[in-house]
C-alpha cells in the first residue's frame, strides 16, 4: 500500500507541487494527501484517474507495484490545441476575466504571471496589495485570459 503513496509524493515533489496544492486540486484536505502518502490509506477509487491525470502519470503506474519508473513521455496522451495554447502562455503577464459567481477577489484587475498549468488548474503569481501570491485556480472558473499589455 505505501507503494502507490511513494509515487504520489516523489512525482508531486518532482512537479514542485506542495501536498496543500495537491489537495486543492482533489478537492480533498491536505490531511488525506498526506495519509495516501504516508500509505495508512488508499485513495478512493474515482480518485485515482484525477490523482493520475493531476501528476502526469498513468493509472498503472500507480497501481500496479511492479511499475517502478514514471515515464510521463510513455504517456499515450496527446495535448490538444487549447492545452498548446495554454501552455504557451507560462511565464507570460496575463490578466484573468472570471466566470459569474467565482470571481477571485485577490486577483480582480490584477496582473498575474502563468507559472504552469496542472491538470484543469492554472499556478499564477500576482503583486497585489496583500503582497505576493501564488494561486492555483480551476480552468473552469476562468471565463477569459487575456495577454497583459507591456507597461501593466
Amino acid at each position: 500500500m505505501d507503494q502507490m503513496g511513494n509515487k504520489i509524493a516523489r512525482r508531486r515533489k518532482d512537479l514542485g507541487m506542495t501536498q496543500v496544492s495537491l489537495a486543492d486540486a482533489l478537492a480533498v484536505t491536505r490531511q488525506t494527501v498526506s495519509r495516501w502518502e504516508a500509505g495508512t490509506v488508499l485513495p478512493d477509487i474515482d480518485k485515482i484517474g484525477d490523482i493520475a491525470r493531476i501528476l502526469g502519470i498513468s493509472c498503472d503506474y500507480l497501481l500496479k507495484d511492479e511499475i517502478e519508473e514514471c515515464d510521463p513521455s510513455a504517456e499515450k496522451h496527446v495535448p490538444s490545441a487549447v492545452s498548446g495554447l495554454l501552455m504557451e502562455m507560462k511565464g507570460k503577464k496575463v490578466k484573468l476575466d472570471f466566470c459569474e459567481d467565482e470571481e477571485d477577489i485577490d486577483l480582480l484587475n490584477a496582473v498575474c504571471t502563468v507559472a504552469g498549468f496542472e491538470g484543469n488548474w492554472i499556478r499564477v503569481t500576482a503583486h497585489t496589495k496583500k503582497g505576493d501570491i501564488e494561486k492555483l485556480i480551476p480552468l473552469s472558473s476562468i471565463f477569459s485570459i487575456e495577454i497583459a499589455k507591456e507597461d501593466e
